[in-house]
């Protein structure tokens, strides 16, 4: 994965902002980091099942990433 850091708007029920927001305090991360951190971690059980995500093409959306 590239260093680049992309923007995302994300929405999401108010009760489970509200337990991500808890869960990320508790681990002592931002609720941006924990989020960060979740994904990573299914994209790796993702591959483990599958195999690794070879992507070298744009993807529909993403403006001049």
């Amino acid at each position: 994965m590239s260093n680049k850091q992309a923007k995302y708007t994300l929405r999401i029920d108010a009760q489970l902002l509200r337990a991500l927001r808890y869960i990320a305090e508790y681990e002592g991360r931002s609720a941006n980091r924990e989020i960060e951190v979740l994904i990573k971690r299914y994209i790796a059980e993702f591959e483990k099942k599958n195999g690794k995500i070879e992507i070298d093409w744009e993807i529909p959306g993403e403006k001049g990433q």
